[in-house]
């Protein structure tokens, strides 16, 4: 008598919690970009000229950059399910106090000014534990066949979510008011949290939706690579600084940072005060290099992943971060140059698209690089990127003002191209040298 045994398939558990990691990845970028949105109306409500809104955005990025480190250490210490809820909560709640930022307490002691940096600040605060608890989740849950796609996927989110903001916000503003946009995304981000905490786990062992299939799955090579290390063993912080492809990698991320942030920060006043589009127009417009992003982000998390099973880890990481930002640099130059409008805005979409090509191999070679401290050596490239972006929100219209727009997007782009060839000299494949 011959029995028929089905074979046991593997769970997909891992998918859905990439699945979360992205909704937060989009509430991060809408909380992100609202504000340069709606400074169209803050501005004149609370009588700030433009300078003083660059101070205001460098402010969110310099709380951002600062915490980066601790955020990603918190999540290899204690984990990324709680760490990453405590933090979504932290923004949210700051977020809506974005909204009356001018009638707090810290407005009578700081003024209106001061109050609102404050505020975007810690903000920023909140926010850089994000990125490197996606990785430290990605480095848990995804063998290393799948971390390009998985941090690509995850960090697609941003694309999603700052495509989005532009034209919901717009809308918002002009039918209940700049505040109005601010606490329906506090809202949605206290929410977002508490599906987080409540679905997600630190490890697929301790999930009941993962069966034996899948968890052989992930763990694979990962065993005694990830699962074995003891808890608590303390971060090569020498390692770290004796190897040069690290250096070189955040230096390149430093530079991918100064381009991302002139888009999160003035492409879409670009739009409306150098292109001529209004308020409306200009917001649907300003959704292009954010839906590049959603689209290249993960294909480049799949190219990385394919390249380096069939080329090898340096090559295949080197290849996609040297490609896709100097095809970055070389759409935002030609986006600068072109007269018609709408080109213009093709051109400057593909570059951001480009620019984010290359995140999936960024951030996988962190992993690549120290699986056990996934989320502090993610958390050092990410702060090079936001010394970056701390620099862009006020150098970018600094230079507009004294050169005009194509000087200054055109410096971008050199930025862009010289942070791409600064992959031919890393290495995530030859390790930490010891």
């Amino acid at each position: 008598m011959q029995t028929n045994i089905t074979p046991l398939v593997a769970s997909r558990t891992r998918w859905k919690i990439l699945a979360l990691l992205t909704l937060i990845s989009i509430i991060t970028y809408v909380d992100r970009v609202n504000i340069s949105v709606a400074a169209r109306q803050m501005m004149p409500a609370l009588g700030l000229t433009q300078l003083q809104m660059g101070y205001v955005f460098s402010a969110f990025v310099l709380g951002y950059a600062l915490f980066q480190i601790p955020g990603g250490w918190l999540g290899d210490r204690w984990g990324a399910r709680r760490i990453l809820a405590a933090a979504v909560v932290w923004w949210s709640l700051f977020t809506a106090c974005t909204a009356v930022a001018a009638t707090l307490p810290t407005a009578a002691i700081f003024g209106v000014l001061g109050s609102l940096i404050l505020v975007r600040f810690l903000i920023g605060v909140g926010e850089a534990a994000a990125l490197p608890n996606f990785n430290r989740t990605v480095a848990d849950w995804f063998p290393p066949k799948e971390r390009g796609v998985g941090m690509g996927v995850s960090i697609g989110g941003i694309g999603i979510g700052a495509s989005m903001t532009p034209p919901i916000v717009a809308w918002i503003m002009v039918n209940y008011g700049w505040q109005a946009a601010f606490y329906v995304s506090a809202l949605a981000g206290i929410v977002i949290a508490l599906l987080w905490s409540w679905y997600a786990r630190d490890r697929p062992e301790e999930h009941h939706g993962v069966n034996d299939v899948e968890l052989e799955y992930i763990r694979g090579e990962q065993i005694g690579q990830l699962s074995g290390f003891p808890p608590k063993e303390p971060v090569p912080w020498s390692a770290f600084l004796r190897t040069p492809s690290i250096w070189w990698l955040v230096l390149s991320y430093t530079g991918l940072g100064y381009v991302a942030y002139v888009y999160l920060s003035w492409f879409y006043l670009y739009l409306v005060n150098e292109r001529g589009f209004d308020v409306l127009r200009g917001a649907f417009y300003a959704m292009g290099p954010f839906l590049a992003m959603a689209v290249f982000c993960p294909l480049g998390g799949v190219v990385t992943d394919q390249l380096t099973a069939s080329l090898g880890l340096n090559r295949g990481r080197s290849f996609v971060g040297l490609a896709g930002m100097l095809l970055s640099g070389t759409s935002i130059l030609a986006g600068t140059q072109s007269g018609e409008p709408r080109l213009a805005i093709l051109l400057l979409s593909l570059g951001a698209g480009f620019l984010y090509f290359t995140v999936g191999a960024f951030w996988a070679s962190t992993i690549d690089f120290s699986p056990r401290h996934a989320g502090t050596l993610s958390g050092i490239m990410n702060t090079g990127a936001n010394i970056g972006g701390t620099i862009s929100p006020t150098l970018t219209p600094w230079l507009a003002e004294q050169f005009g727009w194509n000087a200054s997007l055109g410096f971008a782009a050199l930025v862009a191209a010289l942070g791409g060839m600064l992959w031919l000299w890393i290495k995530p494949g030859d390790g930490l040298q010891k």
